[in-house]
């Protein structure tokens, strides 16, 4: 089931369900863990339930679930509790996204669990934390997205707040757990000791601000939305083309000197308003109007084609059919495929992780039906002979 990586030999046990533990632990069987995906009776992971759906399957479970094994267990029976433990004998990470307390009502809290499995790593993922004043909190994506800042700098300026278009809310925490397994392989790997990983989806939406937070301690200012462009490099926006949009981003002088070349406004370049990038940032929006003035004359295509013999880094504004199709995405092997036996072929997101001792196969396993894996898993519990 699993995939030749870095990981293999490292067995997760996942108590995740919907995205946040799950992408995190389809990142993990990609680098060739194996991941055994423990869900609950009936109906097991909520996402199974979520369309869009392929001959009566959820695209959204199967694209976060690939290259995973499922069994069913019901953590308040005594006998699937026993199996659970008994699994997380043999297994290197149990990765969990219940609301804080949930495993501890179940006696199977960190706490309980390390004075028995001193080796296992416990990485929980949650919407606040398992402390603070939030902790015990629901939480989704767009709920962190808010409370995290992320939406205040999203959007246009005097335009109600915009959700960023993907759940970054969710994937960055996903994305900061993977880290934090890692991280503590490497510990176990010279100490022997597991510990616990605590990462709430709302640390993680601090933890991107990035240059918002410099911003408003170094100036009191605090930041807002601002459209497409930065708030200290100009030009580096999103511009109007005579058939559609062009990102350009020249980030220094001798760029921005030679866009303005490329457009045959030399002059840009020596007008007072814009010789250098403080100047361009304070006069953006006359800046802006220049640039689309000459910019609207041509298709973007034509753009493309004479920016980047300029050396001016420019790009086009795909939708994600064109994503899918560009040539450097597929010569990266970003599009993926898996054969589900109901589903059929479905087109995935490749792994952006790229070994030199390792292969990135452009066909993955699919992700499992409800409890499909339940002898494969026993299996892993049979006496050694």
């Amino acid at each position: 089931m699993t995939e030749q990586g870095p990981l293999s030999g490292v067995v997760i046990v996942d108590l995740s369900r919907v995205l946040a533990g799950p992408y995190c632990t389809m990142v993990l069987a990609d680098l060739g863990a194996r991941v055994i995906k423990v869900e609950a009776p009936p109906r097991g992971d909520d996402s199974r339930h979520y369309g869009p759906f392929v001959n009566g399957k959820s695209a959204y479970f199967m694209s976060l679930n690939r290259g995973k094994e499922s069994i069913v267990l019901d953590l308040k029976a005594e006998a699937d509790r026993s199996l659970f433990l008994r699994l997380l004998g043999k297994a290197d990470v149990l990765v969990e996204n219940f609301r804080p307390g949930t495993m501890q009502k179940l006696g199977l809290g960190w706490e309980e669990l390390h004075k028995r499995h001193p080796r296992l790593i416990y990485a929980a993922v949650s919407g606040f934390g398992q402390n603070g004043p939030y902790s015990s909190r629901p939480a989704y994506d767009i709920i962190v997205q808010a409370m995290g800042g992320v939406m205040s700098l999203t959007g246009h300026p005097d335009s109600p707040p915009v959700r960023v278009g993907v759940s970054i809310g969710d994937l960055v925490a996903a994305l900061f757990l993977c880290v934090g397994i890692n991280a503590a392989l490497y510990h176990r790997a010279l100490t022997g000791e597991g510990t616990l990983i605590d990462v709430a989806m709302l640390d993680a939406q601090v933890a991107i601000l990035e240059n918002a937070i410099a911003r408003y301690t170094s100036t009191g200012v605090v930041p807002q939305p601002l459209g497409t462009r930065h708030p200290s490099i100009t030009p580096f926006d999103v511009f109007k083309a005579s058939d559609g949009y062009v990102v350009i981003a020249a980030g220094n002088d001798s760029l921005f000197a030679r866009l303005c070349a490329v457009l045959g406004r030399s002059d840009l370049a020596a007008n007072p308003l814009f010789l250098n990038n403080e100047l361009r940032t304070r006069h953006q929006a006359a800046l802006k109007d220049e640039l689309e003035t000459e910019l609207g004359r041509q298709p973007v295509r034509h753009w493309l084609a004479v920016l980047e013999e300029a050396g001016v880094p420019c790009g086009p504004l795909n939708t994600v059919d064109k994503v899918l199709a560009d040539p450097q995405i597929k010569a990266r092997n970003m599009v993926v495929s898996t054969e589900d036996p109901v589903a059929g072929l479905l087109t995935l997101a490749g792994n952006p992780l790229k070994f030199s001792t390792f292969p990135d196969p452009t066909t993955r396993p699919p992700a499992p039906d409800l409890d499909a894996d339940r002898g494969r898993v026993l299996d892993l519990l049979a006496p050694e002979d």
